[in-house]
């Protein structure tokens, strides 16, 4: 088997002694040509490289979300053919990995090498669906070109969250779960659109949803850990089916009250419900329209602002090693 290894030598949580350990465990059994990303952007281009290769069979990201995020774009940038596209196994290095946790490997990287060894001795993988983004047709997003998620995309709110998060890293501070709450009363006192929801979601078929002031898109559940613990915004979520969507139309200071308690104490049976919940199940296509431009997220990125989503829930995406 020949393979490509993208490292990320900025990922959080592995020092450059243990990426060291973890290429030569990985290349005792394959063929294995390892790669050290330079600039914003790189995974993708080498996971594009990688697809338009005829001999790599395999693509292992050594990082964390992001890194995931941009080999995926990178393997699908010309659309998704899980027969002939190398498959994609996960060896999880940031703060969070949401992604390699939602398939079952070990948080560990270390033991997530193991476990992708035994995988592939064992020639375990499944076919997973993922998530497609892109500008809407007509609006005057629709000339930003489409992006492809993993696990999770979020447009208001939570994205907000997200790139004050990024605003403190690029100051120095670590990434921690600490400085995400932080940044969550922060976004929750600044937000100017939390008493009057801005966002409208459209579905073939459907009537609207609208004055929505958050909208968070699954692909799969969990929707995110603090620590060890799963925090599950749409349960049902799933690799195998398509995109849940879950959506808030009051963020009073009880409301958030009440909603963050039932995130931080749900479970794969229950997440946050209410009268200003709206929870929607195996999505195909829909549209998140904005009266105003909002930030968007995707696998935990900040994307800037948008007026106008249309998300695709796309299943059979891409093999991975499981």
């Amino acid at each position: 088997m020949r393979a490509l290894l993208v490292v990320n030598p900025a990922a959080t949580t592995t020092s450059a002694r243990t990426r060291d350990v973890l290429i030569h465990a990985l290349a005792s059994e394959m063929k294995l040509e390892a790669v050290t990303t330079e600039y914003r952007g790189h995974a993708r281009d080498l996971g594009r490289q990688a697809a338009d290769s005829e001999d790599i069979d395999l693509v292992v990201a050594l990082g964390g979300d992001g890194t995931v995020n941009e080999v995926v774009n990178g393997l699908l940038h010309n659309g998704p053919d899980p027969e002939s596209l190398p498959r994609l196994a996960v060896v999880p290095g940031g703060s969070t990995n949401v992604f390699a946790r939602a398939l079952g490997l070990p948080n560990d990287a270390v033991e997530a090498t193991g476990a992708l060894l035994d995988a592939l001795r064992e020639e375990r993988e499944r076919t997973i669906g993922l998530g497609l983004a892109a500008g809407t047709p007509g609006t005057e997003d629709e000339s930003v070109p489409s992006r492809w998620f993993t696990f999770c995309a979020g447009l208001g709110f939570d994205a907000g969250v997200i790139g004050r998060v990024e605003q403190q890293r690029e100051r120095g501070k670590r990434s921690t779960h600490a400085l995400y709450l932080r940044q969550v009363l922060r976004q929750f006192l600044d937000d100017p659109h939390r008493r009057h929801g801005t966002i409208t979601l459209e579905r073939p078929g459907q009537d609207p949803v609208a004055d929505l002031i958050l909208s968070i898109i699954c692909n799969t559940s969990p929707w995110t850990f603090l620590g060890n613990r799963p925090v599950y915004a749409s349960p049902k979520a799933s690799f195998d089916t398509g995109l849940d969507v879950l959506g808030l139309s009051r963020m009073s200071t009880a409301a958030v009250a009440r909603y963050a308690t039932q995130l931080l104490t749900s479970s794969p049976e229950r997440g946050p419900h209410g009268r200003h919940a709206v929870s929607l199940h195996d999505l195909t296509d829909f549209t998140l329209h904005s009266k105003v431009p909002l930030p968007l997220q995707m696998d935990g990125d900040h994307l800037g602002l948008r007026t106008s989503v249309t998300f695709t829930g796309v299943r059979r995406a891409l093999r991975v090693i499981v």
